[in-house]
């Protein structure tokens, strides 16, 4: 069998079992969506969820982000971790969201990464999730899940290695629905300490597996 061919049957069987929405509760908004991408970084997106409540109340769209007080914009984010870093670039982004995009989130790849704190990561989820235009969204569930399925050995973190591979296993119109799969499948069955292999439904994929 060749890597498409059980990446296929992978596809096929998390399709059956698992939900396919964004973990991150961005309710169709393209800012929101960038804004909770860059809080995810390093943090569960649990806690994104709750932080995003008061956040978008203060600031709901790019113009006000970008007119934020510094020091209020990291106090808000705060639980997020890394909230300095996280607070300079969501502004940075806010202002070049507005100063060269009239305040909306772009489709094209460049310009995505052109924003402060996006990187091919969170520039695929938006471009998947927005704008139907697929893209891996190699995160850290994805990356480990993959790697224990052999289709790159376990030992490789490099994401945007991890891209490269997956881009052409998976359908393009596969691509968004399967990472979102991912995050909720190694959530809850393989996790990345004590994964629940024994009745896993992947376990016939699964290279991690037949090493244990």
């Amino acid at each position: 069998m060749t890597k498409k061919e059980r990446m296929a049957g992978v596809i096929q069987i998390l399709k059956n079992t698992v939900r396919s929405d964004c973990a991150l509760e961005f309710n169709g908004d393209p800012f929101r969506l960038a804004v909770m991408a860059r809080l995810s970084a390093q943090c569960t997106d649990a806690r994104v969820n709750i932080v995003s409540h008061d956040l978008f109340k203060k600031y709901p769209n790019a113009h006000d982000m970008a007119e934020a007080d510094i020091t209020e914009l990291e106090n808000l984010i705060k639980p997020c971790g890394l909230y300095r870093t996280k607070a300079k670039s969501l502004k940075e982004m806010s202002v070049s969201l507005e100063e060269k995009h009239g305040g909306k989130i772009p489709s094209d790849m460049e310009s995505l990464l052109a924003l402060s704190g996006v990187g091919r990561k969170i520039a695929n989820l938006i471009r998947g999730d927005l704008y139907g235009l697929g893209g891996v969204v190699a995160d850290t569930h994805c990356i480990r899940i993959c790697g224990r399925l052999g289709f790159y050995p376990e030992t490789l973190k490099d994401a945007v290695k991890v891209e490269k591979i997956l881009t052409p296993l998976i359908p393009k119109e596969e691509q968004t629905d399967l990472c979102h799969r991912l995050v909720w499948f190694g959530r809850d069955t393989c996790t990345a300490r004590n994964p629940k292999c024994n009745g896993c439904p992947l376990a016939k994929f699964c290279k991690h597996n037949e090493n244990i």
